[in-house]
């Protein structure tokens, strides 16, 4: 009898042991703050088993109490910024931009670019030393001035921007994109200022020119929205490179992927620029432009 009794107390201690490591994920889950179990068993010679459990509550953040952006690393303003800038310059935003070359049709035409390569060094140049350089710088200062509200210096730029271009497609092409992006801008994402900053440009408005008034209306800041822009615009040329040499999907993404430094260089380059750094070195580029306008057959408008 003796033995039994001694058997026993170890019998319960090591069943309330499993009962209580059962129990205890489920009360923990079950509650709503994070806590520490501490559990004494002790067991007396008559078989009696003696169970203490302390409860000590300890801070705990869960995803209910967590802000909505946690998880993102963004807040509402940056989210909703990011959200803008893929929309606006995005291939489905109807600005016509698939309709445009910018002249890649007679470079094509020429031999001047006939495979992935050419074509990927086509366009390094145009991004960096040519009209992609100066749309960034046009854009950068735009914004500034727009979010300055200094009207004065707006309507300067609005109009150096709009001569800029070296030819009579490429005007077509930029001031037919810029027109439509105020115009649905207005539409479906109104703001207060936009409608007094596209007034005091007093013309035509330029595509570059649009997108910086229309994202410094949005106070949406002037890097991200640079950044977008030249994606957009890179990815439109591939676009149409691709179509004219012709590429395959694989190519154009490897194009893209290898000018990804060249993009955030004009970025950083056209935002510390001002309207005395603009210019051109692609003559080559701007003939291409020029020739266009009387090729015999033409897929795209400029």
């Amino acid at each position: 009898m003796r033995r039994r009794l001694m058997i026993m107390p170890r019998m319960i201690t090591a069943t309330t042991a499993i009962i209580i490591m059962m129990i205890v994920p489920t009360i923990i889950t079950a509650i709503t703050i994070t806590t520490v179990i501490t559990t004494t068993i002790t067991t007396t010679n008559t078989a009696t088993t003696i169970i203490t459990t302390t409860i000590t509550p300890m801070l705990m953040t869960t995803s209910e109490s967590a802000p909505a952006d946690a998880g993102s690393g963004m807040n509402a303003d940056e989210a909703a910024a990011l959200y803008r800038l893929m929309t606006w310059l995005s291939p489905s935003f109807p600005v016509g931009a698939f309709s445009y070359s910018s002249g890649i049709e007679w470079a094509v035409e020429a031999g001047d670019v006939t495979d992935a390569a050419s074509l990927r060094d086509w366009l390094s140049a145009m991004l960096g030393d040519g009209p992609g350089f100066c749309d960034a710088v046009f854009l950068a200062q735009a914004h500034r001035a727009a979010s300055t509200q200094d009207e004065p210096l707006l309507r300067e730029i609005a109009e150096l921007a709009a001569a800029f271009v070296p030819s009579r497609e490429r005007q077509l092409e930029t001031s037919t994109q810029g027109r439509a992006f105020i115009e649905i801008a207005r539409s479906a994402w109104a703001c207060d200022g936009l409608d007094s900053m596209v007034a005091a440009c007093g013309g035509p408005i330029v595509y570059p020119i649009a997108v910086g008034l229309v994202s410094a209306a949005h106070a949406i800041p002037a890097a991200p929205t640079m950044h977008a822009f030249l994606h957009a615009l890179v990815s439109n040329w591939i676009s149409a490179g691709a179509r004219l040499v012709p590429l395959g999907q694989t190519d154009s993404q490897r194009i893209l992927a290898s000018l990804e430094t060249d993009v955030a260089a004009t970025a950083s380059r056209a935002l510390a620029s001002s309207l005395d750094d603009l210019g051109s070195a692609t003559f080559r580029a701007d003939l291409a432009s020029l020739r266009h306008e009387t090729q015999y057959t033409r897929l795209f408008r400029s």
